[in-house]
């Protein structure tokens, strides 16, 4: 294990972290939040000192940087800013509990936005801007942004592919180009453009500008984080509609963006993923719409509330226009199988990914298939593409490490009491980076019910569900740790 190079790349993930933070410093200072410019001011300081004091440890580091350190550097890293990040909340005291502050920062970064929070509206501009800038960061991701921006190293080292292939959500990451760090630079220019217009057209609905930058880093990064405590309930029927179509655009594969800029089209429109998300999208959409016609006056409503609650939920994002715990079973049924899917790979989007269900599907039909006709080949096809064989095996893999830490942390946080709709959904909810869940962390409620113990384990899935488990699992296993140069 190069732990030397590991620090090295976590000092300058904690100095961009600082950087990242000025905004809401800047913010706080111009209003006058003096709680808030205390606790930015002592988390700049502590995240810079210890960004040097690693830079110190690793500033030597030589040598080779394989699959296993770009994963053990992927998980410390998501860990490390969630600890730090929080701190501007904790030393405001605007979150006394620093266990709160974690969970909420946590659920910034890995775009979840389920929150402790009470009242949204009662905490301070400059923290309820990092807050949602948190999302945007971790949209795409901080590796990445490091990737597109800083030289980590010589040729050949594998830092760029094994980082980005780490934190990149779905079963693998593709070259839009030759060169990894060009790809990280298109992502990243295509996640900038469509944030700006996103803001552009909420700005010119008539959302004010804190609340239009706010909205457009939350639905950008697929987060959910709100400036209202109504989340959008309470914003015109466009700016809603307008949310609607960016959370969708923010769950499509950045790659299909690129094929479109290049003039792909048939590569582009032609992609199985693509279509199968689309066609789940329109089908849940109509069912929905026809389940809940009676809750709402007009069919324009209807169909409005639909739509926006089916984005929110396969993009994982979760804004709120509606509280859809009180829609049918029928309904609430369906938002909970999205809810495990989610966005496409290669998004900002969380869940399982449609991808993985669509190979799900293909190897059973090919198992199917096999045993009627034992003599015949039968490979696993996506985009007239042959799967490899060990990419159906980690697909399978995942999915018994999906099911096992659900169950694990169902059990676990079912000791607060609470029933079982509202344990299995906080846990669906946080692990696959939704944001609320159904009956006591629904839509118009919170999380701070429950126990420490439970908001840690909370925060361990929506780590785990927003870095495809592996990493996270890969920091507690002993193997990980040794060989250490």
């Amino acid at each position: 294990m190069n732990y030397r190079m590991i620090l090295r790349i976590l000092s300058y993930i904690l100095l961009i972290e600082a950087v990242l933070m000025i905004p809401g410093t800047l913010i706080s200072v111009f209003l006058r939040e003096t709680a808030a410019v205390h606790g930015f001011i002592n988390a700049l300081i502590i995240i810079l000192a210890v960004s040097a004091v690693l830079w110190l440890i690793g500033r030597k580091a030589k040598g080779s940087f394989q699959a296993r350190e770009g994963l053990v550097t992927t998980g410390l890293t998501w860990i490390i800013m969630s600890a730090l990040g929080c701190l501007p909340f904790w030393f405001s005291k605007e979150i006394p509990s620093y266990i709160d502050c974690i969970f909420e920062m946590a659920s910034g970064f890995t775009t979840t936005g389920s929150s402790i929070l009470t009242s949204v509206e009662a905490m301070s501009k400059g923290l309820l801007f990092w807050r949602s800038f948190s999302h945007w960061v971790g949209g795409m991701g901080v590796l990445v942004f490091l990737l597109a921006i800083v030289p980590l190293g010589g040729k050949n080292q594998g830092f760029t592919l094994h980082i980005l292939r780490a934190e990149s959500p779905g079963p693998s990451v593709g070259k839009m180009t030759p060169r990894m760090k060009e790809t990280a630079k298109i992502l990243y220019l295509i996640y900038v453009v469509l944030t700006i217009l996103d803001f552009v057209f909420l700005y010119a609905g008539g959302m004010p500008l804190f609340d239009a930058a706010c909205t457009a880093f939350g639905t950008a990064g697929t987060g959910g984080f709100g400036v209202r405590n109504d989340s959008l309930a309470s914003y015109s029927p466009y700016l809603q509609n307008v949310t609607t179509v960016f959370m969708f655009l923010f769950s499509v594969n950045f790659s299909i963006y690129y094929l479109i800029i290049l003039r792909k089209f048939k590569e582009a429109f032609g992609d199985e993923e693509f279509r199968m998300f689309w066609f789940m999208v329109f089908v849940c959409v109509g069912l929905i719409f026809w389940n809940v016609r009676s809750y709402y006056v007009t069919a324009g409503e209807t169909l409005r509330h639909s739509a926006f609650t089916v984005a929110t939920v396969i993009s994982t994002s979760g804004f709120a226009t509606t509280d859809f715990d009180l829609w049918p079973s029928f309904a609430k049924t369906i938002l909970m199988f999205l809810m495990m899917v989610g966005a496409c790979a290669g998004s900002t989007g969380g869940g399982m990914k449609q991808i993985r269900l669509l190979l799900l599907f293909k190897g059973l039909r090919r198992n199917i298939h096999k045993s009627l006709h034992p003599s015949e080949v039968n490979v696993v096809r996506v985009n007239n593409r042959p799967i490899d064989i060990n990419v159906l095996h980690t697909t399978h893999t995942y999915l018994i490490a999906y099911v096992f830490i659900i169950i694990l942390s169902v059990l676990i946080i079912s000791l607060d009491g609470f029933s079982f709709e509202t344990n299995f959904s906080a846990v669906m909810a946080t692990f696959n980076n939704i944001g609320p869940g159904f009956d006591a962390v629904g839509a118009t409620c919170n999380f701070s019910a429950y126990s420490n113990i439970s908001k840690l384990v909370l925060t361990a899935d929506m780590l785990a569900g927003r870095l495809e488990i592996y990493p996270i699992l890969i920091l507690l296993s002993g193997s990980t740790w040794k060989n250490a140069r």
